[in-house]
């Protein structure tokens, strides 16, 4: 096993975090978002991946015949990916309400947000 998907998914988090720290617009900061969360897919994939794995579904694998990927992985990418299109979408709507009520989308410009 590789160590590369990991990196990948670190560099992919690692972006989405960096452009969510510089930007300075809210959807582009959900958009950043949206990329620290697509990290998860990689690393849940990399996780769940096996060398001549094959679907667990076929009943005509005898049991220890030959690998199978775990399904339990690809259940939790699968929600993973729901969970994250539900995420974007409630915070593209935050964002609709704040440009319609202040008039921007830029942070710095939003005086509620200031301490």
């Amino acid at each position: 096993m590789s160590v590369l998907p990991y990196l990948v998914a670190v560099w992919i988090f690692l972006t989405g975090c960096y452009g969510l720290a510089t930007s300075r617009n809210l959807v582009h900061a959900v958009g950043c978002l949206a990329v620290c969360q697509s990290a998860t897919y990689v690393l849940l994939l990399t996780v769940g991946y096996r060398d001549g794995g094959t679907a667990p579904v076929y009943s005509d694998i005898e049991p220890g015949s030959r690998p199978v990927v775990d399904p339990v992985v690809q259940a939790l990418a699968l929600t993973d990916v729901v969970v994250g299109a539900t995420v974007t979408a409630l915070l593209l709507a935050l964002v609709l309400q704040v440009a319609k009520r202040h008039g921007t989308v830029d942070p710095d410009e939003l005086r509620e947000l200031r301490g």
